[in-house]
């Protein structure tokens, strides 16, 4: 079946991938890029009880979310303060990536729907929405922190095919996460893991097309 819809992360897609910045974080505080990542994300290919994954999903507050992780970083003997790693990974993105932004106009354009699953925070979405104009470019968006589900929960992406109000083998995902592109994939969606550029994601995406 062809595809009929393109659903995109947010972070990591329309941006520079925020993960990139936990080396330079963890060099800081004398910790590994292992260490940071289970004690800030608690595994981001899981979906648990986390302080991460919670807050993810609306359940607990942001402040709520940094004392937990505070806690978890006291157990290492490491203060892992998620201020100072959200600075972090400002200070290393590049912005939004226009081209890619534009060339959701074209898929639209051709006569795809188009939408954006993303693990969000309640405390970012008026941040993350004000950067590209998502009523104009999408037919449908889905903020874990708003329905309650998360990345590489397969409840996220059935609630956008049906959205969408098509099958999972007619929608192709884009996500920086390889947990979240396995988890479609195992839904049935086609989907592609960005590891690159606004351009390299564009060619990958065409080709994701016209295969």
């Amino acid at each position: 079946m062809s595809i009929r819809a393109v659903l995109f992360d947010f972070g990591g897609v329309f941006t520079d991938s925020p993960f990139e910045a936990f080396g330079k974080y963890a060099d800081s505080i004398g910790a590994t890029r292992d260490q940071i990542d289970a004690i800030v994300f608690g595994g981001y290919g899981v979906d648990g009880d986390h302080p991460w994954h919670r807050v993810e999903r609306g359940e607990i507050t942001l402040e709520a979310a940094r004392d937990g992780i505070l806690a978890l970083g006291e157990e290492q003997g490491l203060v892992v303060d998620i201020w100072q790693v959200f600075m972090t990974m400002s200070a290393n993105q590049g912005g939004l990536r226009h081209g890619l932004v534009e060339h959701v106009r074209v898929l639209r354009a051709a006569g795809l729907k188009t939408g954006i699953v993303t693990n969000n925070v309640v405390e970012f979405r008026e941040h993350w929405r004000a950067m590209l104009p998502v009523a104009e470019l999408f037919d449908v968006i889905v903020d874990s922190s708003e329905v309650g589900e998360r990345k590489p929960n397969p409840a996220i992406f059935r609630r956008a095919v049906a959205l969408l109000g098509l099958q999972p083998d007619e929608v192709l995902f884009l996500d920086d996460y390889p947990g979240n592109v396995t988890a479609a994939q195992e839904l049935g969606m086609r989907a592609v893991l960005v590891d690159g550029d606004g351009a390299k994601t564009i060619s990958d995406l065409q080709a994701a097309l016209t295969s």
